[in-house]
């Protein structure tokens, strides 16, 4: 492999025009797409394989009146101080407003009158009207909600509060500053890193092409492929992250060959060639943890792993070919690495006083002669951050989690205060009667079973179908739809479900969006250890060809769980329990978003082989070259740490942009992927890590010789380049020069 991207990175360096010309192309015609295709919204939400999805189905079948699945907005009017919604000047008002409502737009399917629907509160204070539309909220046109805005701000001119939930109005996330912040603490890393503005320049240029071409092409094609809103944003987050990492890797050994004294088309190729050959195999680990997304056999989270795998699969071709090109372009703007003014470091410079080691070298020489101490205080460390696991609680965010400036939220509230918490997702219970003797007897009889159980608000009488085999009850829970106690009331009711099937045939099924969260939290719970085991378990075979050994593997493995679990444990403390959570703008606690933990498992776990394939090929190559196992970890970091350490501090600036979102989902994922990069980059791989290697030793590197047979030799530390390498000439821009001109 370093062979290949070695003659990769030399024919980009030569072939920079044409290079360059093919990325804007695809940039250009992304961006052409994007533009002419219709703005996403919230994708379509299915759960294959469960008792939610199964029962909306057979809705779909027989009752396609009551499955449909189009956009749905929810009035609510709150009558002022001292007055009530049943007064004759608010009736009348409201009325009128519901009559706007049905003639705003063509897509509206029907408006109900709060009055005549009996929604209207015990205290006669709140009333709401029920909003259904033709079509789904992605397909609504701007023309129905701009209808739907004027006609609620202009029923808010009487002095009644008017609020709107549902999907009709989406929330559109947007992340503000914070974003643009992190970028900037990239780019001051980069500069700090590099001492150069272009060679910082050239890391974070090539990131932004490479998502600009991914997020626009996932915005093209959000329609045709029902891609949500929150795709893109996830998709941006972790292309950014490792655009720029792998960027900066290979740039970094650029400049390392430069200061070999090689040319610069030669120390392309070669940077190419070994770093290059690590960015590869550490974008191949994320690529497969979030395409490994697709066992959950979730469509919506399929969508967003396969989305982001291309954006990453973008970031490391970018990487491979536009940065030797514009390395090219650069010339002498990109110093060697330790030029200090215009001249090469001569090689008599050798035998001068030895310069003073740099902090990645004392750092590891630390942690070499004390690895008991570091590996336990880094254990403990981490397993004290992961206790809060322990009462993690899993959920789907709703519009009581959206900020309480929104309306979305403020309607809830209104709902909750005015009707009960329950009333904000209220379950949907559809019973199959086919074959039943008495449908509607035994309609009624389920109704009453459920109404009998704790925690139930009301129950409505049962609808049947013009069929007569299918009924449907509606059932509001006394708690609101993210609370235990109606999680705990869908499975008395499912549990009720198997004594009435063995007693009359009847099939009982719960479904609604609340029922839907609650199954597919269960569904993401049972697929997170058959996900971890094929994700690990493809990346531990994947690093066994990369680093010929079965113990680093293994080290690198563990590692990752103690760093995933701790973060984990960090997300609970701060958006459950709500510690600091001001500090995050965490406006509601409650319980953890249901994909968080898988999500995180996949992401964080291929970030995580980021840093331990450029920290430990850089200890393997120097090992390969002779050194002992303690000098080679000492190599390693004196080559490698200061280079991760600016890649993690990158990686945790971009994604804590995102914690400025004003999208629940995006702000816990983008506090949960900063914090465990923390705690991996500088717990786990800078110190763990040396740590372990210090105290195995040899037997770190050691593999059967069996085995060693029958693996590919990859060659991530470039032995085959050798022979291909030109001699030193110190040549700067192409040219032949001799040393130190």
């Amino acid at each position: 492999m370093a062979t290949f991207l070695y003659k990769l990175g030399r024919l980009a360096f030569r072939r920079r025009h044409f290079v360059t010309l093919i990325w804007v192309a695809l940039l250009t015609l992304a961006g052409v797409g994007a533009a002419s295709a219709p703005t996403a919204a919230s994708s379509s939400f299915s759960i294959p394989g469960t008792e939610a999805q199964r029962a909306f189905d057979l809705l779909e079948q027989r009752a396609p009146e009551a499955s449909a699945d189009g956009a749905s907005a929810r009035v609510v009017f709150k009558a002022p101080d001292g007055e009530k919604v049943t007064d004759p000047a608010n009736k009348a008002a409201i009325s009128k407003t519901v009559t706007a409502l049905k003639s705003g737009s063509d897509q509206v399917a029907r408006a109900d009158d709060p009055f005549a629907a009996k929604a209207v509160s015990k205290d006669g204070t709140t009333a709401y009207a029920s909003v259904t539309y033709k079509v789904t909220s992605m397909e609504l046109t701007d023309d129905s909600r701009d209808a739907l805005e004027k006609t609620t701000d202009k029923a808010r001119t009487g002095g009644m509060t008017v609020e709107v939930g549902g999907d009709a109005l989406q929330a559109m996330p947007h992340t503000g500053a914070t974003e643009i912040i992190g970028i900037a603490i990239a780019a001051v890393v980069l500069v700090i890193t590099f001492g150069s503005l272009v060679a910082a320049g050239l890391p974070l240029l090539t990131a932004l092409i490479g998502v600009g071409i991914g997020v626009s092409s996932i915005t093209a094609l959000a329609s045709a492929l029902d891609l949500g809103t929150t795709t893109s944003t996830l998709a941006m987050m972790i292309g950014l992250a490792v655009g720029i990492d792998y960027a900066l890797f290979i740039v970094s050994r650029y400049r390392a060959e430069l200061a070999e004294g090689r040319d610069r088309e030669d120390a392309a190729g070669r940077a190419v060639g070994t770093a290059g050959s690590a960015v590869v195999f550490a974008g191949l680990t994320v690529v497969i943890a979030l395409v490994g997304l697709a066992v959950v056999n979730i469509p919506m989270l399929t969508k967003m792993g396969v989305a982001a795998a291309g954006t990453v699969a973008i970031a490391v071709l970018i990487a491979l070919t536009m940065i030797p090109a514009l390395l090219g372009y650069a010339g002498r703007k990109v110093k060697p690495m330790g030029e200090k003014g215009k001249r090469f470091a001569r090689r008599e410079a050798k035998a001068a006083a030895p310069a003073k080691e740099n902090l990645g070298t004392r750092w590891a020489r630390f942690v070499v002669r004390r690895p008991v101490a570091v590996l336990l205080l880094g254990v403990l460390g981490l397993g004290a951050a992961a206790l809060p696991v322990t009462s993690l609680e899993l959920g789907l965010p709703d519009d009581g989690s959206q900020p309480t400036s929104t309306t979305q939220r403020k309607a809830y509230d209104l709902i909750a205060d005015g009707f009960g918490p329950g009333y904000n997702g209220p379950l949907m219970t559809v019973t199959d009667l086919k074959g039943v003797k008495d449908p509607k007897a035994e309609a009624a009889a389920v109704a009453k079973k459920v109404g009998g159980l704790d925690d139930v608000l009301t129950v409505s009488p049962p609808v049947l179908n013009k069929a007569g085999d299918t009924a449907i009850i509606s059932v509001v829970p006394s708690s609101k739809p993210s609370g235990t106690e109606t999680e705990d009331l869908v499975h008395a009711i499912r549990d009720e479900a198997e004594t009435v099937k063995a007693d009359s045939g009847a099939d009982v099924m719960v479904t609604g969006s609340t029922a839907m969260n609650i199954d597919v939290s269960q569904k993401l719970n049972d697929a997170l250890l058959p996900y971890l085991a094929l994700v690990v378990g493809l990346a531990f075979l994947l690093l066994i060809v990369v680093f010929r050994s079965i113990l680093v593997p293994l080290k690198a493995a563990l590692g990752f769980l103690l760093s995933v679990l701790a973060a984990l444990g960090a997300v609970v403390a701060v958006f459950q329990w709500g510690w600091l959570g001001s500090l995050f703008g965490v406006e509601q606690t409650g319980p953890i978003m249901s994909m968080m933990p898988i999500f995180m498992v996949g992401v964080v776990f291929g970030l995580a082989m980021d840093y331990e394939v450029f920290l430990v090929t850089r200890m393997r190559e120097a090992y390969v070259h002779g050194e002992s196992p303690t000098e080679a970890i000492v190599t390693g970091f004196k080559h490698g740490a200061r280079v991760v350490s600016a890649a993690a501090v990158i990686m945790i600036a971009v994604f804590a942009g995102f914690i400025g979102s004003s999208e629940q989902m995006i702000k816990m994922i983008g506090f949960g992927l900063a914090i465990a990069v923390f705690f991996d980059a500088f717990i786990v791989r800078m110190a763990i890590v040396p740590a372990v290697l210090a105290l195995l030793g040899r037997k770190a590197w050691g593999l059967p010789k069996w085995l060693d047979k029958a693996l590919p030799n990859v060659d991530v530390e470039g032995e085959g380049l050798k022979d291909m390498t030109p001699p030193a000439t110190g040549d700067r821009d192409g040219r032949r020069e001799p040393v130190g001109a």
